[in-house]
């Protein structure tokens, strides 16, 4: 390994220091220190102390957790190898170990060597250093940008706390470790401390970052507390983190987090606006405004957002049934970590959404607004539009319910004037003074007046409604193909943008529409389709008179011994079943009713949208396949309550025949009696009746074997 001739005599040294520190700082070299720290959950006693002891270190094969070579990217591993060939050491470090681990596609791979960044400089063609405080090393190669850091890179801050980490070091652990858990002591989150080597596939594990991993808990590597007071941009991150897997944190990173949220005030307006970005643009918006709302974060990065969802309500349900909320799930499905968007994207929601709220807008207006961004064609957005305005969306304060018919001329106004208006909006998110004036609308609310989003980035989301201010009735921006193309979205394209853009907006708009389609009523149904509910009630009564027959059977069998009570048990698992089945045939009968004509309403409505009239049509077609099995299975159920009213006929034959053989033996054995007293004396009466009641107990005993036999024979 390639490591200067300096770093022997500084570790020398610092091994030297080592025994001074450790016997002048007991705290540090205590039993918390040494303890193996595998819980899910950070105790008070590990909130004080959070020491991670590099003989508590993992080296795990990478095989055995499912990581495999072609799972990193061709260009990072064009990297790795320059990097190897040249004598020094290279790894993965960071959230793209963490995604590999956790089964997900990486958002980028970073890369940490032993080589300086000059050294690491000389080694490719395009690369260049940036950084101040972290300084790393941007390197194209084969279309991407790998972020590359070195060892040797320590800030100002990591000298001052060297004594402190030299103190937690273990005497026994070689040079390679030591370089290796320096550099995780100094990193932010235990999860994101894990170092892969893929030449000897070993992944090194020294905060317990994959314990972490388990039971998905977002931690700090040093006290929390400590850890975003050095870096109050951990605290964005460990948001961001927690959003998109989906984890929580620990308890003393969670009080961290809220004692020191305002920090985060003192960040550069590009740092916030790139961490922001990072949120809101690969598919994990939704939850991450919850999370910046819980931790009172988006009062100071988006009040009047903040505003809203308070004015709304306090619960998370009712939150998630806003429109705003609506928007940003609808794009977050849309993309993900190797698919985000530009800026533009989220940045031109939070003005559309902003204008709708201080302008109310009716439906029609709404809709063709978003079918003329995503169609690209004036006639085609007004036609779908006219269709699809008469349903009914509540979204309050910011839709109103299609008012009287409007001529094309006044529609086509009306989508300008709304084009206008989100442009104006923009202002109150790139302009305190304009921010300032937009939260009198929630004079009680916070506002801190800190905006971080760009006057340049407000231009280019200008740029995205300004089409629509003038001559809409000549716009038309056809396209090939209704797929997303996300190169382009990533790269900002406006079109790409409008594009789904419209789309985003129109899913919202759909989704009230679902919503209003699935409350159909009962009635609505007997009116259009009495005869088929007319035979779905007949059906339900001859299963109610097949109930009743059971329960009649099961009483009048009980009083014949061993067969009565199999029979009375046999009816009642019948009549039991029997109510089952009819409970889950009327839930079935009445759930394929509404949506079938649910789905006809909504086909007569709003079937032809492009690209989403087919996925409509496929939609409708499933249902209809699922309705045909329903059917199926409506007539198997028949059939087999056929089956089991014959057999019960049968059962009730045999048990008439059993009444008259029985009947039939009692006569007999009278006549017996009868047929003795005449043949014997009675001298020889004691004899006779000895006998006599010898022969009626072997009769018993045959008759209650005869009536013991399986209740399958019955049926045979």
């Amino acid at each position: 390994m390639a490591i200067p001739s300096r770093s022997s005599k500084f570790l020398y040294c610092m091994r030297i220091l080592l025994s001074n520190v450790q016997k002048s700082n007991h705290i540090l070299a205590g039993e918390g220190a040494k303890a193996r720290l595998y819980g899910g959950v950070a105790s008070d006693a590990r909130a004080e102390n959070s020491i991670f002891d590099i003989s508590t270190s993992k080296a795990v094969d990478s095989r055995i957790l499912g990581i495999k070579r072609s799972m990193i990217s061709t260009s990072t591993w064009t990297v790795l190898k320059i990097l190897q060939s040249k004598g020094f050491e290279a790894y993965l470090v960071g959230g793209c170990v963490r995604d590999l681990l956790l089964r997900r596609i990486p958002k980028d791979f970073d890369v940490i060597t032993t080589a300086t960044l000059k050294q690491i400089r000389k080694q490719f063609h395009r690369a260049r250093i940036v950084g101040r405080r972290f300084p790393i090393c941007l390197v194209h190669v084969q279309g991407s940008v790998i972020e590359i850091s070195s060892f040797e890179t320590v800030g100002e801050h990591v000298k001052e706390n060297e004594t402190v980490l030299f103190s937690q070091m273990s005497t026994s652990c070689d040079e390679k470790d030591f370089i290796r858990w320096r550099n995780c002591m100094h990193r932010d989150f235990t999860i994101n401390s894990l170092f892969f080597d893929p030449f000897v596939n070993t992944i090194y594990d020294y905060a317990n970052g994959m314990q972490d991993l388990r039971t998905c808990k977002v931690r700090t590597i040093t006290p929390a507390q400590l850890s975003f007071q050095e870096d109050c941009a951990r605290i964005l991150r460990g948001l961001r983190i927690a959003a998109r897997l989906h984890f929580s944190f620990s308890e003393e990173t969670a009080e961290a987090i809220k004692n020191l949220s305002s920090s985060v005030m003192s960040l550069d307006k590009s740092r916030l606006m790139m961490e922001m970005n990072f949120m809101l643009s690969y598919g994990a918006a939704k939850s991450s405004l919850h999370l910046l709302k819980r931790f009172k974060l988006l009062d100071i990065l988006l009040p009047f957002q903040a505003a809203y969802l308070a004015k709304q309500g306090n619960n998370q349900g009712a939150q998630d049934s806003t429109m705003l909320m609506r928007l940003f799930l609808n794009m977050d499905k849309l993309l993900a970590c190797d698919r985000p968007s530009d800026c533009i994207l989220w940045v031109g929601l939070l003005a559309f959404h902003l204008a709708l709220v201080n302008n109310r807008q009716d439906a029609l207006v709404v809709w063709t607004f978003s079918l003329l961004l995503y169609h690209g064609d004036w006639r085609e957005a007004v036609k779908f539009a006219r269709e699809n305005a008469q349903m009914h969306i509540h979204f309050v304060p910011e839709i109103s319910d299609a008012g009287a018919t409007k001529s094309d001329d006044m529609l086509a106004e009306e989508v300008s004037y709304l084009a206008s208006l989100i442009i104006s909006s923009i202002d109150a998110l790139t302009g305190t003074e304009s921010l300032l004036k937009s939260m009198d609308r929630y004079p009680l609310s916070p506002c801190p007046g800190l905006v971080f989003i760009s006057k340049s980035v407000g231009r280019h989301v200008a740029e995205l409604f300004s089409v629509l201010k003038e001559d809409i009735e000549s716009y038309t921006r056809e396209r090939e193909s209704l797929e997303i193309n996300y190169k382009l979205l990533g790269k900002g394209d406006r079109n790409e943008v409008r594009f789904v853009l419209g789309k985003v907006i129109m899913d919202t708009m759909s989704s009230g529409v679902v919503q209003e389609l699935r409350a159909v009523d009962e009635e609505l149904v007997k009116e259009k389709h009495p005869q088929e509910l007319m035979k779905k009630e007949k059906h339900w009564q001859e299963e109610a008179k097949d109930k009743d027959y059971h329960e009649a059977a099961s009483k009048k069998g009980r009083g014949h011994g061993g067969v009565g009570k199999e029979k009375d048990n046999y009816h009642k698992e019948v009549a039991k079943e029997g109510k089952e089945i009819h409970k889950k045939k009327e839930k079935s009968c009445q759930k394929a009713a509404k949506e079938k004509y649910c789905h006809e309403a909504a086909s007569k409505k709003g079937r032809r949208h492009g690209g989403v009239d087919k996925e409509k049509v496929n939609y409708h077609k499933e249902v209809a396949k699922e309705g045909k099995e329903i059917q199926q299975k409506e007539k198997s159920h028949q059939k087999a309550s056929k089956e089991k009213k014959r057999h019960h006929e049968v059962a009730k034959e045999k048990e008439k025949h059993c009444k008259d053989s029985e009947k039939k033996e009692e006569d007999h054995c009278e006549a017996t009696k009868e047929n003795m007293a005449k043949c014997f004396p009675s001298s020889g009466l004691e004899q006779q009746e000895a006998l006599q009641k010898e022969q009626e107990k072997n009769q018993a005993v045959v008759s209650k074997e005869k009536y013991r036999q399986p209740l399958s024979s019955f049926f045979e």
